[in-house]
């Protein structure tokens, strides 16, 4: 196991009625912004919750938040803070609402053009160089509740770019599960995916003898499995919901890359595609993972075999079947999901598609991704091509 630090200090408030708490977690000397994004607050009570719950305090209110935050809606909120002293912000939403949040606090004090932050994928340390800011999760998938990095779109240019930092993390997060029953069904199947490829990030790597990690992150994907198909059909059992959010949450909060190498080309990939074609997040994932498996197949056998007996009870086979068993079963429960695997399928304007990826790459400097670095671009180039 590799040596590590672990940094967490949100305050996680889980349950049914938590959004009462709000009074008690936030000071009624700090003045408020609560942000959100396309109203589904309004319509699932969230918002009624909350004003009753800060009632008496100094709040304004940003909504329009896209799904994949636009840097260009965000700077908005940041000149709002500057010009009304807001001292607090309120991030009320899913990880698209929270990452944007994120950006803001940092934008906020940040001397200079607040793209840069992004294009040299600042890590904010310093708390005193932010705006401390809260949650209120209505969406599950990304864990952006309990971590410090976010995500951005620059809209002008097509790209998503990431930020981060230890003075990034929320104070408190409130994750009331019953929240996910007013969800349309293609959020909950993209959050089970978002989840479950997170772990896959930091678990499908190589051998580490970091026994329990490995054994942290079987069972979330192990959980996922059960309950994924479920949830999505029946949000309203509270046992399937509350164990839905907590996995989304545990698949990202730093625990399970404690120690061990991540990946994270997957990502990296997908994000292109969701800047390029607006595919949802989680369904890029989707198209690229299992290609990526299948390409890198001799750098991950080790970890697929694992996988493969110990996550889908795989047995009876050489190391080889069991690998590319492994990769197939992978794909056939992220179609169960409702995920459209091909590129192809999502996007009549794929053909060019590897060779702008990969030159956006060179731009940027970027010679290869992976545990190992090990994915170059020419890997990126036959894994996305695979995924035509």
């Amino acid at each position: 196991m590799n040596n590590f630090d672990w940094f967490n200090p949100v305050n996680y408030v889980f349950g049914k009625g938590q959004i009462a708490k709000l009074s008690s977690l936030i000071s009624k000397d700090e003045k408020i912004l609560m942000v959100y994004g396309g109203g589904s607050i309004f319509k699932n009570g969230v918002y009624e919750q909350i004003k009753t719950a800060l009632h008496g305090f100094e709040v304004l209110e940003f909504g329009g938040v896209e799904p994949n935050p636009r840097m260009e809606t965000l700077v908005k909120a940041v000149e709002i803070i500057r010009k009304e002293n807001i001292t607090f912000i309120l991030a009320v939403g899913g990880g698209s609402v929270i990452d944007g949040v994120k950006f803001i606090s940092g934008a906020v004090k940040f001397p200079g053009n607040p793209e840069e932050i992004l294009r040299k994928r600042i890590l904010f340390k310093n708390p005193t160089e932010t705006i401390p800011f809260g949650t209120v999760l209505t969406l599950p998938a990304t864990g952006s509740e309990m971590n410090s990095g976010a995500v951005i779109t620059i809209e002008a240019t097509q790209e998503k770019l990431t930020l981060g930092g230890s003075a990034l993390f929320p104070v408190f997060s409130i994750v009331d599960p019953t929240v996910i029953e007013s969800l349309p069904v293609r959020q909950l199947q993209n959050g089970v995916v978002d989840a479950f490829t997170h772990v896959m990030e930091q678990y499908l790597t190589y051998q580490h003898h970091a026994y329990l990690q490995d054994r942290f992150a079987e069972s979330i994907l192990t959980t996922l499995i059960e309950i994924g198909p479920k949830v999505v059909v029946n949000p309203h059992d509270y046992t399937l919901a509350s164990n839905f959010v907590w996995c989304c949450t545990m698949a990202l909060n730093g625990m399970l890359q404690k120690g061990v190498p991540s990946d994270w080309a997957t990502h990296m990939i997908g994000h292109e595609l969701t800047a390029l074609y607006e595919i949802d997040h989680a369904r890029t994932l989707a198209i690229i993972a299992p290609n990526l498996y299948t390409v890198m197949l001799e750098d991950k056998k080790d970890k697929l075999v694992q996988y493969g007996k110990r996550v889908w009870n795989i047995s009876g086979k050489d190391n080889n079947e069991i690998a590319l068993e492994a990769i197939e079963k992978t794909r056939s429960f992220l179609q169960q999901m409702g995920m459209k695997t091909k590129l192809s399928e999502n996007t009549d304007q794929y053909q060019e598609t590897a060779n702008t990826i990969v030159a956006r790459f060179e731009e940027r400097g970027w010679k290869a991704l992976g545990e190992k670095q090990s994915v170059t671009l020419d890997k990126v180039k036959q894994i996305v091509e695979l995924s035509y």
